[in-house]
């Protein structure tokens, strides 16, 4: 069985945890084949948006602690940190589908994407401490930028589990959506995204990431360095263009290079 499936629509990538009989528990082949998978979405231009998601009803379980892994623990743990530094340096949107659960390194995998689409029937649970685990796949500096301090602690030391509007409240899921239209939804949602600037929307995520940590100063800097990277591409002519003639832009991510040659 493929652990991982994969497809392309119109610049949209879907990968599908498949492991379906153990609610899409994360087995060592199936974390090699999301860091392969991830690092081929990074590397392909083609692909301007990426949904993760999970098969038969779940999100994901977490790591399978029964997967009669022998190696030693750091080798495991290396594993999930490549995974986990592959997503969130991504230079395209990324988009969570969660049905059902969504519990420890799993709900870490879908709170790594920028944003995240449940169903009123999605669970989470950070519930490391229930196996005498400590919160893993970036978890740990996630939760505090999303939700504070107080309530990452909470979450991470009651390993309690939460539903979907919760979730919301606490800005844990971007969107809440009837189960029988979530695929709708995230399908509308990733040709929004594939259709956006890919070089704009590449500099804004980096962007923002960065923001969290720093300063507003070195925030303004990084932000000129973008805008002039962003000014030299086709796009934003692009834009002008389309904003004058009452039509939406058709976005490349192209290099401009000189008014003679605008297409070269």
């Amino acid at each position: 069985m493929t652990v991982l499936l994969s497809s392309d629509t119109g610049g949209v990538r879907t990968l599908t945890l498949n492991r379906p009989h153990r609610r899409n528990a994360i087995d060592p082949e199936l974390w090699k084949a999301l860091r392969e998978a991830l690092t081929a979405v990074a590397r392909d231009r083609s692909v301007r948006a990426l949904v993760l998601t999970g098969a038969g009803g779940a999100f994901s379980s977490g790591a399978d602690l029964k997967s009669g892994d022998q190696r030693h623990p750091l080798d495991k743990v290396r594993d999930l940190n490549d995974v986990a530094v592959l997503l969130h340096d991504l230079p395209v949107p990324t988009v969570a589908q969660v049905n059902g659960v969504a519990v420890g390194a799993g709900w870490n995998l879908a709170l790594g994407c920028d944003l995240v689409v449940a169903t009123p029937e999605s669970r989470f649970s950070q519930i490391f401490v229930r196996r005498g685990l400590s919160p893993d796949c970036g978890g740990t500096w996630l939760l505090p930028r999303l939700v504070g301090l107080q309530q990452a602690k909470r979450l991470a030391l009651l390993a309690e589990t939460i539903d979907a509007e919760e979730a919301r409240s606490l800005n844990l899921v971007t969107w809440v959506v009837e189960a029988e239209r979530i695929d709708a939804f995230v399908t509308d949602l990733g040709e929004r995204l594939a259709a956006g600037p890919p070089v704009a929307l590449a500099q804004t995520k980096a962007l923002l990431n960065e923001a969290t940590g720093g300063t507003l100063h070195t925030a303004l800097a990084a932000e000129a360095r973008a805008q002039a990277t962003n000014f030299a591409t086709l796009d934003a002519q692009e834009a002008y263009a389309a904003f004058a003639e009452k039509r939406e832009p058709h976005f490349t991510g192209r290099w401009y290079r000189s008014p003679e040659e605008p297409h070269a």
